[in-house]
């Protein structure tokens, strides 16, 4: 949805965000849509062609469910199919091997309006169908599956502070929330996330993954947080944050029980798995993604005894101020700060405490404003790559197994419900003049630097 448009084209079903965009523009920061986002659909050829010159190996897409199943089920799309097709084939005659991704939040509308969508069990095997359907059309030339990206986010913005569609939350959270309760929406939507990839990963693994000799995994998002003090509750509140935000999904899948500080601190309405789910999850991924972009400092909070949410259950809060100076330099969008020391910290985190898994990362980025100019001097951009690219080699010298770094984004595109206001792009789209494309120095940068 952040790129590829051509919302009601090709036989495409709506999505969640479709609807959320057209039934409350003014959640949008410009009142825009992803109706046509970038026109990737229309010019993917032309976009590979500077992926190509630019020198980049890889490129990481998602796939639209509603695009091949319109209902979210049954009644295949024929040419959402062929579309997705001839896009793997044109990235692999330019030498560039696609990393797809089953979910990136855009739920078919079906589905959300047939049984709430992730919020019903009901979920784990429609899912389940769709991407098997991916594997048996697409997998005989991909061979690496992110089955979701950021399913903290979807479950957060989406039903704990009604930010994202479908715009749930307790109406104490937000006066925009006409319906859900923040307090149990968040866990039951993560766990049946969680559920849902594993079943898509079984289901590879025992159909597909030794005749298709691919690999499969998830996309995790985290922050790095830092003690606000050296004291030891805020030291104890930072590990609590990050319990929160990325051992809440790593946990299940590295050892198949949700995190200890999690099951005391949300007692009852925090999910269970049964014995054979528990079998399903632990273990259920050949490497990890990881989208890293800023930093903040935590400190302890008391733990509320009511208007209880997965917000505050982590009982601590964030800051980007310490003594009234920020961690890092602040980006167009209000919570990115850029922290790159952080993500040589969160790797080294994962390798020690999740058993060294592999590791790409998957996102990486900053944005600048949309302030209407055609700025391609993006020399701050190319600083935030480099700094953290050499705290990744850092990580990598220190025994963590990165294996890939996709930068975000290779394309200005429509930011969720920033609209098109911030631009993340290495590449400028001129959203006034027909979409054009133009190189921003970031573009060129990355040229000389593959080219070495």
């Amino acid at each position: 949805m952040k790129y590829e448009g051509a919302a009601f084209e090709g036989g495409r079903g709506p999505s969640i965000w479709d609807n959320f965009t057209h039934t409350h523009p003014d959640r949008i920061a410009d009142h825009s849509n992803d109706d046509v986002a970038v026109d990737f659909y229309h010019r993917y050829k032309e976009d590979i062609g500077m992926l190509k010159d630019i020198g980049f190996q890889v490129f990481r897409f998602s796939i639209s469910w509603s695009r091949i199943l319109p209902n979210g089920k049954g009644g295949v799309n024929k040419e959402g199919i062929t579309y997705y097709n001839n896009l793997i084939n044109k990235l692999l005659s330019n030498g560039l091997q696609p990393y797809i991704t089953l979910f990136h939040w855009d739920l078919p509308q079906a589905l959300e309006d047939e049984y709430g969508g992730f919020l019903s069990p009901k979920i784990v095997q429609d899912f389940a169908y769709y991407a098997e359907l991916c594997f048996s059309e697409f997998g005989d030339r991909v061979k690496h599956w992110i089955t979701l990206n950021e399913p903290y986010i979807y479950s957060i913005q989406g039903y704990a502070n009604g930010q994202f569609p479908p715009g749930r939350c307790s109406k104490w959270v937000s006066s925009n929330c006409t319906f859900g309760d923040s307090s149990t929406e968040p866990y039951i939507v993560a766990h049946h996330q969680i559920l849902a990839h594993a079943t898509a990963v079984k289901i590879y693994r025992e159909k597909y993954q030794i005749s298709q000799k691919g690999q499969i995994g998830i996309t995790l998002n985290s922050n790095w947080y830092v003690p606000l003090s050296q004291s030891k509750s805020d030291k104890e509140a930072t590990s609590r944050t990050i319990a929160f935000m990325y051992d809440w999904f790593m946990e299940p899948l590295h050892s198949g029980a949700y995190p200890a500080v999690m099951v005391k601190n949300v007692g009852k309405r925090l999910p269970k798995f049964s014995r054979r789910q528990y079998l399903m999850v632990k273990g259920s991924y050949d490497f990890i993604g990881l989208n890293y972009y800023t930093g903040y400092y935590a400190t302890n909070s008391r733990c509320q005894k009511v208007n209880l949410s997965a917000l505050t259950d982590s009982c601590s809060t964030y800051t980007p101020k310490r003594n009234g100076v920020l961690i890092g330099p602040k980006a167009a969008s209000d919570w990115l700060y850029i922290y790159p020391r952080g993500i040589q910290d969160l790797l080294e985190y994962i390798m020690k405490k999740f058993n060294d898994p592999i590791i790409y990362i998957t996102e990486n980025g900053v944005d600048e404003v949309n302030d209407g100019t055609k700025s391609l001097d993006d020399k701050f951009r190319i600083n935030y790559f480099r700094q953290h690219l050499l705290y990744i080699q850092k990580a990598i010298r220190n025994g963590v197994k990165v294996k890939g770094y996709f930068a975000w984004s290779f394309l200005d595109d429509f930011e969720g419900i920033d609209g098109h206001t911030v631009r993340f792009g290495m590449i400028y789209v001129d959203y006034k003049n027909g979409l054009k494309r133009y190189y921003k120095r970031s573009a060129l940068w990355f040229k000389t630097f593959l080219h070495q």
